[in-house]
């Protein structure tokens, strides 16, 4: 960005500033204590994201049959409520009360209410939380992942696993749930599934087919992937199933992310993670979310924190197994839980610009806009890249935004280059460049740019990295 001079900084709103946005991000885990979240509510609402998702906690709610305690996940939705924030909730898993199978795993991960009495458990609990939540929530997703099975199938009859009979149990749980919020809160949204992968239709379509579609009101999915290029055309085939069932379910990205650190488990683990490569990932796919017209998009997470999704009870070091997705980095006790001062990562700047950018109604617009192919002094050579993803948007205040990148390989390659292009409708002095990395603002030189009349500008060897850039204009 040297050849560009800063002219200021895109101003960092926080969540009470803005009034809508579709940008959220991951505050999940707190069912199982694993990180202090007092620490961290200014710190997100500082982000100037909106929508936070949270998961309720049945076996840290109701620890006696009938008898509820939501006092720990009410100082969290009022905490994220005052400051401006959305919480959404995620009803998930089980409850040693009702499943004996759920006393042996940590959090009770993946354990559903099975049988007749767990299952009116189940419906009494989720009645109890929507009618407790009423005026402050009002959105609730069913269940966590389901498609990777039933915990007791995996344990149990791992064998027998069966897809289609998994998204049929699911349909009639979900069919169940649905009602149990609606009963005491007609006013509430529903949200089905949390796909862990959207590439194989079948669990959705079978559960789609079972009568789940009519209690529905979104599906939300989570796409954790390096291949980020291949994402835009997974969403819209997840989009061409739905769209068979009711288009007017919407989609929501509910988790999606990377470890800042190669070390870390959970999705993508393994991967050559860097705190750079973690923020290129963040914005490059919730970018291309946006694009994709989802509902919101959220990241996962915000904090360092284990993973803590097979955990055996009793085996503290089945579940000490940090998974370094936050935009907040963290230390940890000997117990897991993360400590410290909750330091903000790169990644965490990178979403700030971001949701002040993109707040409010932000929608995908054809810009017309042409490729130009210079000759490039900063790459010796001709303008001749094709991998570069170009999208448009058309800003809440009605400006507009070409946001484009290099579509390198994050994994293995970095990439510095020069793109050019002709915009039509635009006038030279409404140009500026925005760096998503941290809000700079950059004017032009004079060589960079050019009038062509008929409101044509030209814009010559533009920087072009594997991270998006903004093109900002009227």
């Amino acid at each position: 960005m040297e050849r560009l001079t800063k002219i200021g900084e895109l101003p960092k709103l926080s969540s009470k500033e803005i009034e809508f946005s579709k940008i959220g991000i991951g505050f999940e885990k707190l069912d199982r204590g694993v990180f202090d979240p007092e620490k961290a509510y200014d710190k997100v609402a500082a982000l100037g994201v909106k929508k936070v998702r949270i998961q309720s906690g049945w076996l840290r709610t109701e620890r006696e049959r009938g008898v509820y305690d939501f006092a720990w996940l009410d100082s969290v939705v009022d905490n994220l409520l005052e400051r401006g924030l959305e919480p959404w909730v995620c009803l998930c898993y089980g409850n040693p009360l009702y499943t004996d199978f759920a006393a042996k795993i940590f959090g009770a991960v993946k354990c559903p209410p099975l049988g007749e009495d767990a299952r009116q458990g189940w419906v009494n609990y989720v009645k109890a939380t929507a009618e407790h939540f009423r005026g402050r929530v009002k959105l609730y997703e069913i269940w966590n992942e389901p498609e990777l099975g039933w915990k007791h199938y995996f344990e149990e009859t791992k064998p027998d696993y069966d897809l289609l009979k998994n998204a049929r149990e699911y349909a009639e749980f979900s069919i169940d749930t649905s009602k149990a919020v609606k009963e005491v809160d007609p006013d509430a949204k529903i949200v089905g599934f949390a796909l862990a992968h959207t590439r194989a239709p079948y669990f959705v379509n079978t559960a789609l087919r079972s009568g789940m579609a009519e209690y529905i009101d979104y599906i939300s999915f989570h796409l954790y992937s390096a291949a980020d290029w291949q994402r835009e055309d997974v969403i819209r085939a997840l989009r061409s199933l739905v769209d068979m069932y009711d288009p007017s379910i919407g989609l929501i990205q509910g988790e999606g992310g990377t470890q800042s650190r190669s070390d870390g488990n959970g999705a993508v683990k393994g991967f050559s993670w860097t705190p750079e490569k973690q923020r290129k990932i963040l914005l490059r796919t919730l970018i291309t979310d946006l694009h994709c017209n989802v509902e919101f998009t959220s990241y996962f997470s915000t904090m360092d924190m284990i993973e803590a999704l097979n955990g055996v009870v009793g085996d503290k070091s089945s579940y000490l197994d940090f998974g370094y997705f936050g935009v907040l980095g963290a230390d940890f006790d000997e117990d897991g839980v993360a400590t410290g001062e909750y330091t903000p990562k790169p990644s965490y700047y990178a979403l700030q610009t971001l949701a002040t950018l993109f707040r409010g109604n932000v929608k995908p617009a054809n810009i017309p806009y042409y490729r130009a192919y210079n000759q490039s002094r900063r790459i010796n050579a001709l303008e001749e890249d094709e991998s570069a993803k170009i999208y448009g948007f058309e800003l809440d205040d009605g400006s507009h935004a070409l946001v484009y990148w290099n579509a390198t390989p994050i994994l293995t390659t970095t990439y510095e280059g020069t793109i050019s292009f002709a915009l039509c409708g635009q006038k030279p002095e409404d140009i500026r460049i925005c760096d998503l990395r941290d809000g700079s603002i950059y004017a032009l030189r004079e060589d960079m740019i050019e009038d062509a009349g008929e409101d044509i500008v030209r814009l010559k060897c533009l920087p072009l990295l594997d991270v998006p850039l903004a093109i900002l204009m009227k």
